[in-house]
Parts: C-alpha cells; structure tokens; sequence
C-alpha cells in the first residue's frame, strides 16, 4: 500500500517502549530513492506543480488519486541522487517529509483516538544516545515531537480534503484515462494507469457548480494539475542527464 511506503518496521509509538528514544537528524533522503511516485494532497499542488507532473493513478477512476510523479521507471525517483540528496530547489512532497512518523487508523472497535501514531524502527536516524528525545523526562512529548505529531494531523487533513476533491472530480465526469508512451534510445517507456483532467469537460461545467468549484478552490487544484503535466519532459531531461553521468 502507497500509506506504507518507506516504512520497513512500523510500530506504534509507545511512551513506556520509546521512553529513552531520540531522533538524529539525517541528510539523506536515501529511504525515498526507488519510489518512482507518490501520493499528494490537493493543498500541494499549486506549489509542486512547478516541479513535478502530478497526476492521478489508481486500477479505475474509482480508486484513483493524485500523485506526484517523480520518475519514468519503476523503482527509480530521479529527484535522488546517489548520496540521497533530493534536487536542490525542488519540491518535497509532504508523504515524504512526515518519515519517519506516520499516522494509522485504529480499527473501528479499538478505543481512544481514531489514528494513533507509528514510527518505522528500522530508520537510521532513531537511538538512544544521538539526537533530540521523543519524550521529555516526566513522560511527555518534547516539542521535536509535538511537531512532527502537529504536522501528522494536518497532512491527515489534507488527506481528507483530496478524497472530496476527487469525489468531485467522478461526480462530474470529469477524469480520463491518460497513457504516456515515451522513446528513450530506441525503446519505449510506458506509464499506464494514470487519469488526467478532461479540460472539454470542464469548460462544460454549468455556472453553479463552476462557482462552487472556484469558492472551494477546486479550479486552483484542477490547473495546477492541468499546468504541471509538462514537466514530464524535465523528468526525460534528469533522466538523461543521470544516463550520461553514468556512461
């Protein structure tokens, strides 16, 4: 599942268990670097656009969702690099930025919370003698953690705010089927799966819900959409440049 990409060893966070754990700050974005995309969030795109080609992929339209396409190949994100430096001056999805936490939802007979926070123990960063506590000595959260749990709440909120978004986007028809054939030496790259804006469509949208659309800025997310999708041509540029610094 896309949720727990990244993740090798998930467990819930636990007061008592991670009581002594700390969390040393890693310049590598290495655990990103065979994740080819990734899903995003609506309130992302106006700023990712600039960067990326975002699209929307899933088995149906039923399914789909918006992700941010990082490269051409299965297994190979062309914005990493070998040390696990992301491209300098380009856009940091937030489902890479909120590892190595990550918000689960309990099972609907559990009590407490609806979600509860994980953390992947197999990240390099976490130790008992390097870095910021989790907790602080009396048991509570220190601040680097507080942030990082903050910035959970509102990526889940985001979360919520695109399924609407593409709730509206099946009500009104307005998602099709989008096969990207590309040639690189001779041979073909097929990216399959992927959903685009139908921009026909929405120019057919009756004033009201075009309105309603503007007001909730749907339309802002639909042409951030609808702009980003060149930048597949800077992906088949990275991914020659990455072919030549290799030869």
């Amino acid at each position: 599942m896309a949720e727990v990409l990244f993740y090798e060893r998930p467990v819930p966070l636990n007061r008592n268990q991670h009581k002594d754990l700390r969390l040393k700050g890693i310049p590598s974005l290495k655990f990103a670097a065979a994740a080819h995309s990734v899903p995003l969030t609506g309130a992302e795109f106006p700023v990712a656009a600039r960067d990326v080609p975002i699209l929307f992929a899933g088995q149906s339209m039923d399914d789909a969702g918006p992700m941010a396409l990082l490269g051409l190949r299965q297994n190979e994100n062309l914005l990493v690099d070998e040390n696990g430096q992301w491209a300098a001056g380009t856009y940091v999805p937030a489902f890479v930025r909120r590892y190595p936490f990550i918000l689960a939802e309990k099972p609907a007979d559990a009590e407490g919370d609806d979600f509860t926070v994980f953390l992947d123990e197999a990240y390099e960063g976490f130790g008992s003698e390097e870095g910021e506590r989790l907790f602080k000595e009396d048991g509570s959260d220190s601040e680097m953690l507080a942030n990082a749990v903050g910035f959970l709440g509102e990526f889940q909120q985001h979360v919520a705010r695109t399924h609407w978004f593409m709730d509206q986007l099946r009500k009104h028809q307005l998602l099709e089927p989008r096969n990207i054939r590309l040639e690189k030496d001779g041979n073909a790259i097929n990216l399959n799966g992927l959903f685009v804006v139908n921009e026909e469509k929405l120019r057919q949208l009756d004033e009201k819900t075009a309105h309603e659309f503007l007001k909730e800025g749907v339309m802002g997310w639909i042409y951030a959409h609808l702009l980003s999708l060149p930048n597949i041509d800077r992906l088949v540029q990275r991914l020659d440049q990455r072919e030549r610094a290799k030869a």
